[in-house]
Order: C-alpha cells, then sequence, then structure tokens
C-alpha cells in the first residue's frame, strides 16, 4: 500500500463493522467464547461471594469473639477457591484453543483472498505492509478477543453483582460509590481519541519497518553495488524513531489516564470511609458491613481500572484491526460474475466438466487502458491473432508490449473494449479456464521453495517423474540439474535463490511445457541464458509452439527471425507488422532497430576479442 493509502487510517473514526468482519470467524468457536466469558462472570460470582463471607466472619464469630461457625467458614472457602481454580483452568484452555484457531482461521482467510486479487491490488500494496498486517496485526486483534474475554466477563459481573450487592446493604454508601462512574466515563471518552490517534500511527511505521525489512533483505545485491548501506540505515533509523515517538506518545497517554482513573476511585473510596466510619460510630452500620463496601468498592474499581488498560489495548487493537479487514474485504478489480461462477467454477472450486477447449484465436477489439487514471497505455487497440500463430512484440521499453500480454493472460481487464478468446469475451468465462492454458516464462522468473522436480511438477501435478524429466531434457535443464549432488531433488530455496539465474530460466520454461498450454507468453525467456542452452531451447521452442498461439516479448531480435509475424509497438501502437524478412525488405522502423543492435553486437565481439 503506498504511504498515502497508509496515512488514510490516521482519519478514520472507530467503525463497529470492522469488528464484525472478524467476529464473523470468532462466532465459529462460539462455545469456547461462551466459556471464556461464562467463566469470567463465575470468578466475578466468586469474589462477591468471597466479600459476603468476609462480612459474615467479622460480624458472625469475629466481633462475638466465637469460633462457632468457624469449621463452616473455613469449608465454604475452600470449596469456593476449588471452583474458581477449576474455572482458571476452563478460561485458561478455552482463551488459548480461541486465539490459536481464530489466528489460523484468519491467516487462511487473508491469504486465500490475496491468491484472488489482481496484479492491480499488489502494484499498489507493498509486500512489507502485507507481511505486517497478516503477522503482528493478526497476532494482536486475535489476543486481545481472545484474552479479554475474561476480564470483560469477570468485570462487567464484578460491577453489576458489586452495585446490586452495595444497594441492598447500604443506600446512601451505594450512592456515594456510584457516583464517580460518571466521571471515570468523561475521562475514558476524553482520552479515547487521542490514544487512538498514536497507536494507528504507530501501527503505521510498524507496517513501514516490516516493509523495510523486506525490501533491504531483497534487495541486497542492489544495496552493495550501489553503495546504499548509509542512506539505507539513515531511512530505517528516521522510521524506526518515529514509530518510537508515536509508541512513547500513546504509553505517555495511557500513563496518565491510568492515574487520573486511580485518583477518582480513591476519592469514592475516601468518602465511603468517612460516611461509613460515622455510621459505624453511630451504630448504623456494622464493622463487617464498612468491611464489606471497601472490599465491594475496590472489587468494582479494580475491573474499571483494568478497563482503562483493555481500552488502551483496544485503542491498539482498533487500529491492527482496520489493518486485517482492509486485507479481508479487499475487491479485486478483475472478478468473475455469479453467472460464470456458476457455471465454470472459481479458482478453488472450478467445475472443468463445463470447460470449453481453447484453441487460441485471439482478438483486441478497440481496447484502452491504462496503470493509472489519464495516464493511458493503449488506445482504442484493435489485433487478431489466429490459433496457432507465432507473434513477436518488439520495441522501445514502455512502448505497450507486457501490457498486451498480461491483458491476453487477464491479468489485468481492459478500460474499454473487448478482448476475444476464440471468439468469446473473456469475461463471460472463468478467470481459471483461461490461466490453465497459459504458459508464461518471465524474464526473471520465480521458483518456490521446494526441490526442483516440485517446481517442474507445478506445471502440471498429475505428471510422471518421467514427463518431468522429458520437458526438462526439452528445454536443456537436464544435463545441468544431473550435475546437481541430489539432481532432481536438488532444494530450489526460497524464490530459486539457490539457484542462478539461467538456472531458473530453464526449470520455468520446462515448467510451462509440462503444462501443454494452448497459448504460450515469453517475456524475454533468454535473456540470462547462455549461448548453447539458448540454441537448445530455440530449437525446442520451434517445435513445441507449432498449432499453439504463441506471443514472445523480446529486446534482442535475433530470437524472433522466425516468428510468423512481428508487431512494432511504440506507444500503445501497431506501427509496423510483417514477418522478418518483410519488415527488413521494407527498410522501416524494424529495419533502423535490428540493423542498430546488429551493430551493437559486432562491436561488442570485437572489443571481447581485442
Amino acid at each position: 500500500m503506498s504511504m498515502i493509502d497508509e496515512k488514510d487510517f490516521q482519519n478514520k473514526k472507530i467503525r463497529p463493522d470492522t469488528w464484525k468482519v472478524i467476529f464473523k470467524f470468532a462466532a465459529n468457536y462460539k462455545k469456547s467464547y461462551v466459556k471464556v466469558l461464562g467463566g469470567g462472570m463465575l470468578a466475578g460470582l466468586i469474589d462477591l461471594a468471597m466479600s459476603f463471607m468476609t462480612m459474615w466472619a467479622i460480624d458472625g464469630f469475629m466481633a462475638p469473639g466465637t469460633t462457632r461457625h468457624l469449621p463452616v467458614f473455613i469449608a465454604v472457602i475452600v470449596a469456593m477457591q476449588a471452583v474458581l481454580c477449576l474455572t482458571v483452568l476452563m478460561i485458561v484452555r478455552n482463551s488459548g484453543y480461541l486465539e490459536a484457531n481464530l489466528c489460523a482461521d484468519v491467516r487462511r482467510a487473508a491469504f486465500r483472498k490475496l491468491q484472488t486479487m489482481s496484479f492491480s491490488y499488489f502494484d499498489k500494496t507493498a509486500v512489507g505492509y502485507l507481511i505486517s498486517r497478516l503477522t503482528n496485526d493478526m497476532s494482536r486483534i486475535t489476543e486481545i478477543i481472545s484474552w479479554t474475554g475474561i476480564d470483560l466477563g469477570w468485570g462487567v459481573m464484578a460491577i453489576i453483582s458489586s452495585l446490586i450487592a452495595m444497594f441492598a446493604v447500604n443506600f446512601k454508601l451505594a450512592l456515594i460509590t456510584a457516583a464517580s462512574v460518571p466521571f471515570l466515563a468523561l475521562v475514558s471518552i476524553f482520552f479515547q481519541k487521542k490514544i487512538l490517534r498514536y497507536q494507528r500511527e504507530s501501527r503505521k511505521y510498524n507496517s513501514m519497518i516490516t516493509s523495510g525489512f523486506n525490501e533491504g533483505i531483497a534487495s541486497a545485491q542492489t544495496t552493495k553495488t550501489l553503495v546504499r548501506e548509509e542512506l539505507n540505515n539513515e531511512d530505517f533509523f528516521t522510521v524506526t524513531g518515529n514509530m518510537k515517538r508515536a509508541t512513547m506518545r500513546a504509553a505517555m497517554i495511557s500513563a496518565v489516564y491510568l492515574p487520573v482513573a486511580s485518583l477518582i476511585i480513591s476519592v469514592a473510596i475516601g468518602f465511603v470511609l468517612v460516611k461509613g466510619g460515622h455510621d459505624v460510630l453511630g451504630s448504623l452500620l456494622t464493622v463487617g458491613q464498612l468491611n464489606f463496601f471497601i472490599n465491594i468498592g475496590n472489587m468494582m474499581f479494580e475491573p474499571i481500572r483494568n478497563f482503562a488498560g483493555i481500552f488502551a489495548e483496544f485503542q491498539s487493537s482498533q487500529a491492527a484491526a482496520e489493518r486485517v479487514v482492509d486485507v479481508l474485504t479487499a475487491t479485486s478489480d478483475i472478478t468473475d460474475t455469479p453467472e460464470v461462477t456458476a457455471k465454470y467454477g472459481d479458482s478453488f472450486k472450478p467445475a472443468r466438466e463445463n470447460w470449453e477447449p481453447i484453441t487460441g484465436d485471439v482478438e483486441f477489439k478497440n481496447v484502452s487502458f491504462c496503470y493509472k487514471e489519464n495516464e493511458p497505455v493503449l488506445k482504442n487497440f484493435s489485433l487478431k491473432v489466429n490459433a496457432g500463430e507465432n507473434i513477436a512484440l518488439v520495441g522501445a521499453t514502455g512502448g505497450g508490449k507486457s501490457t498486451i500480454v498480461n491483458l491476453v493472460c487477464r491479468f489485468y481487464e481492459p478500460n474499454a473494449g473487448e478482448l476475444l478468446i476464440d471468439g468469446v469475451n473473456v469475461q463471460e468465462r472463468s478467470q481459471l479456464w483461461l490461466q490453465s492454458s497459459l504458459g508464461y516464462v518471465l524474464q526473471t522468473p520465480h521458483l518456490f521453495s521446494g526441490t526442483i522436480r516440485e517446481n517442474i511438477r507445478y506445471g502440471r501435478l498429475d505428471a510422471t517423474d518421467g514427463e518431468v524429466e522429458e520437458a526438462a531434457k526439452t528445454v536443456g535443464a537436464h544435463e545441468f540439474i544431473m550435475k546437481l549432488e541430489k539432481g532432481y531433488e536438488t532444494e530450489a530455496g526460497e524464490g530459486g535463490n539457490l539457484m542462478s539465474t539461467g538456472q531458473k530460466q530453464l526449470i520455468s520454461f520446462a515448467r510451462a511445457i509440462l503444462a501443454d498450454p494452448r497459448i504460450f507468453v515469453l517475456d524475454e525467456a533468454t535473456s540470462s541464458i547462455d549461448t548453447e542452452s539458448e540454441m537448445k531451447i530455440e530449437t525446442a521452442v520451434e517445435t513445441l509452439l507449432k498449432n499453439r498461439t504463441s506471443f514472445i516479448i523480446a529486446h534482442r531480435l535475433s530470437t524472433v527471425r522466425n516468428a510468423d509475424r512481428i508487431l512494432v509497438i511504440d506507444d500503445g501502437e501497431v506501427v509496423e507488422q510483417g514477418s522478418h524478412k518483410q519488415l527488413m525488405k521494407s527498410k522501416g522502423r524494424y529495419f533502423e532497430l535490428y540493423m542498430n543492435q546488429f551493430k551493437s553486437e559486432q562491436s561488442a565481439k570485437s572489443l571481447a576479442v581485442t
């Protein structure tokens, strides 16, 4: 997410619907939550009963100087403590169960949501912010939901039962005690906005720190080559300093809130002692009853005092919840209609039996597209590609080549116009229907954690070991794989970091071939491969691309000479098209590009020889 979007959280008011989204997940564990709340309430009732027992002990047999009821008193106290221990055990078990399962469910839902988001979402959302939301923020909100139920259940029951008991014992002292509650409410409202503001600011900077770590690790090589260590360090120190200040301000406000609340409580208890002491001296109140009021007053005010801490935690969790819910409720720019989903299924439950086979005809009809508003990349773009045709896209960087293939793959949706596959608008078919028939080899390929065999098999999960190895042989990857100590069982590493760029490209090519796609997209697919490997792949490609629609993006024009049609793309338009021979003969834009590149390559070879 951009910095502007992160700052937007600063201005949002507390929204009850934010918590509704989270509590929908908690509803799956209603029994556990009821046990936690019920256990807290039972603990509150036991505390009240203990105060009554103390009053009975003072007035019943301590003041008269008799021990006649002492055995009964001890037995009841022991029984109550035993029940309290069992209650606490039940609360802790269910709170731990609730926290673990709730956190797992929300993270699964968020991860599932991210799998369905279009590329435009990730264009606008930094990886570090997402990681922070699904780790730190997620843990915070599930923790407060799971464990504050204890304090809420006990606190609510303690306050209600205490007030009822106090009014039953002495109406005047109860009024003195209850009169402090509105003052506590006003103090809480006063501090609410300030605490929330700085907690939101703290969560924003926390996301930036996570993003900084992610970017610093991912770009370690670039940092070294550009000598950015000191600059990166300064940027990171600035962000951490900002977070420290925001966190300290939130802590300071909370620190002021607690003693102010305690002062109000202490004043109320002081008035109770003064009035109750006079009543004891006047024989209007017993010592046991006065002690009962002090105990009950503390019992009522303790949860209120705790609510101050819970309130501060809730403010922090509110900011965290907003970020998590922002992920859970995000909407993709590309969605299948209910009618399409009903027939073809979705990414997780595909109805493959209803899928029409793809032949490979592709047509753009007056397509317009822009990544940013008022910055068009394609304007009324039209193109007809026949099934099995090999199309090469060449031209200057930023001309729209990648945009064209991204639209073909339905990674983005046209802003206007239509994209047809086999004569049908792609919006009338499911995304998975199209993307299951795609083979895509990127300029910077990505491998998943796991073995080489597993990475190739991702192209078709039911492929046999023999088919996996045959795909590798086809692209010339088998030879280098077998030289590795564990062969196909060699770990590729996170993102393929244990493989060279050329090796990753060969593996990704084998993966695409194994999928047996009807539409192939090669984005500078041989740019990081040595000349010998490139020749092997080019030979394989000529065979594999027969009868398949293919789009090849190439800066090195020597790799597209055999394409059926070469399109020269400039500023989102086809300025020239034809075969290599036709374009060279016409001596237009393609001819200039080719000759300039040829001269550059010859100069580089001459320098290498000398």
